[in-house]
């Protein structure tokens, strides 16, 4: 299964690359997309959701790698104002 990495940037212009098990979080995540933080959240919860139950497709099992970048991501996205803008740069 292909696995995708993303790299967003968070407001304070620190960058942070994260990973999902599969191509679908393309579906989720555009380069140059910007959102607002719970927008942001939102297609990071559905995106790596929907890439974890890839793999469950496939392999009879959720990817724990996808639950751990949603993870990074809220814990990550805590420390900024609702109102603040996250940008995907890419998704490769």
């Amino acid at each position: 299964m292909p696995s995708v990495y993303f790299t967003v940037r968070w407001p304070d212009q620190t960058e942070t690359s994260c990973y999902s098990p599969s191509t679908v979080i393309h579906t989720y995540f555009k380069d140059g997309e910007e959102y607002k933080k719970e927008a942001f959240l939102a297609q990071a919860r559905l995106g790596l959701h929907a890439a974890s139950e890839r793999v469950r497709e496939k392999f009879g099992y959720a990817c724990s790698s996808a639950m751990d970048s949603l993870s990074q991501i809220e814990h990550l996205s805590e420390k900024f104002p609702a109102e603040s803008s996250i940008q995907i740069i890419a998704v490769d």
